[in-house]
């Protein structure tokens, strides 16, 4: 399951990895930085780009690294300014990034808030029924290079079409870690992925800008507690109670309640910031009133926002969205406890943004899953 690149990522080097790696062949160590600041200031695309390297240097850069280890395959935009990008990896696998907009009053689009939502394996394992991520399964886990190289690929996109994009080192303002793939389960990579993120010597992103979501993998949400880059948290809750979450998340067997909820706890105290619980309503299966009553309990207890989000329908399950009376009912639960929480309305549909939506089309438009896949999707 691990991949193992013929030539490096660059995306994947840290200031003194890449340091170390040059001082080996004689350069001296100012040279690491200059070449980052091409990678993540001035966004080249290729070496020759560098010029105040030598040419020596260049080829030697070209047979060692991979500048950008992903190839953009497909842009996908949706009506409501929601935008999927579509990346295929050196050994041809697909995963997806999506850029979510939120245009802000009176300044339109080119200057809306913009929140980057990346991957981290591609395919995944844990097995949550309603999630078209895992429906083929896990493949492997992304490099770091992978992961950092989703966010240059949304700057060079963005270079191209935004005044702002190009006096900004970051053209986005969030970074959330809740596309394909459990994140703390790729973990070393990941933590090596928000180094670099949030180096100044890399895209220099503010860590309270930067969310990763985990499905409830105790032991690694008690890691990153550890980290000294205070990155904020989010919950796949998904369920009030163990009984609801086993029937839709296989990984409460292993983390119940009882031992994710203090796993919660302890990081928000770690690192004095609220955590997020991400529930994605479900008809007939997380609805019920009980459901929000239970979730305004955890909220309160934990003094946690909750992300109230409308099911996003993926082809081949069964599983509905409610409707708005039901989806407003639970709502007024938590809101009439003055529950920190957020009713998200519905955007990408019209274009799969749901995760994993995008790259499962593609591979069965290429025939990747064989002429039985169909079969092996249902829930």
């Amino acid at each position: 399951m691990k991949f193992v690149p013929t030539k490096a990522p660059l995306t994947g080097e840290t200031l003194a990895s890449l340091t170390e790696r040059l001082a080996a062949r004689g350069e001296p160590a100012f040279r690491a930085k200059q070449i980052l600041e091409w990678v993540y200031k001035k966004r080249a695309r290729s070496w020759d780009e560098m010029s105040n390297l030598s040419k020596p240097l260049r080829l030697w850069l070209d047979e060692t690294f991979d500048l950008v280890p992903a190839t953009l395959l497909l842009d996908k935009q949706s009506q409501d300014v929601t935008d999927k990008l579509l990346l295929e990896l050196r050994d041809g696998s697909l995963i997806e990034t999506v850029i979510i907009r939120a245009p802000q009053e009176g300044v339109g689009v080119d200057h809306s808030r913009k929140t980057i939502c990346i991957s981290t394996q591609v395919g995944c394992a844990m097995g949550c029924v309603f999630c078209a991520s895992g429906l083929a399964g896990l493949k492997r886990n992304l490099t770091a290079g992978e992961i950092v190289a989703q966010l240059l690929h949304v700057c060079y996109r963005e270079d191209a079409l935004t005044p702002r994009a190009k006096a900004e080192m970051a053209s986005f303002d969030n970074i959330v870690v809740m596309g394909m793939g459990e994140p703390l389960a790729n973990y070393d990579a990941l933590v090596q992925a928000l180094a670099i993120v949030n180096a100044d010597w890399g895209l220099g992103f503010g860590a309270r800008r930067i969310t990763v979501s985990t499905s409830g993998l105790v032991p690694n949400i008690l890691k990153l507690a550890e980290q000294p880059i205070g990155v904020r948290l989010a919950i796949s809750l998904h369920g009030a109670t163990n009984e609801v979450r086993e029937k839709i998340m296989p990984v409460n067997k292993a983390f119940p309640l009882e031992k994710l909820l203090p796993a919660i706890r302890t990081f928000g105290e770690t690192h004095g910031r609220m955590v997020t619980l991400e529930f994605i309503l479900i008809e007939d299966v997380n609805d019920s009133l009980e459901q929000a009553e239970k979730l305004r309990d955890i909220a309160l207890d934990l003094h946690a926002h909750v992300n109230l989000i409308p099911y996003n329908t993926v082809e081949g399950l069964p599983w509905r969205r409610p409707s708005g009376n039901r989806l407003e009912r639970f709502a007024r639960v938590l809101d009439a406890a003055r529950v920190s929480m957020t009713l998200r309305r519905e955007k990408g549909h019209d274009i799969d943004a749901a995760c994993g939506q995008l790259r499962l089309k593609t591979e069965r438009d290429r025939g990747a899953l064989g002429p039985d896949s169909a079969a092996n999707t249902e829930a």
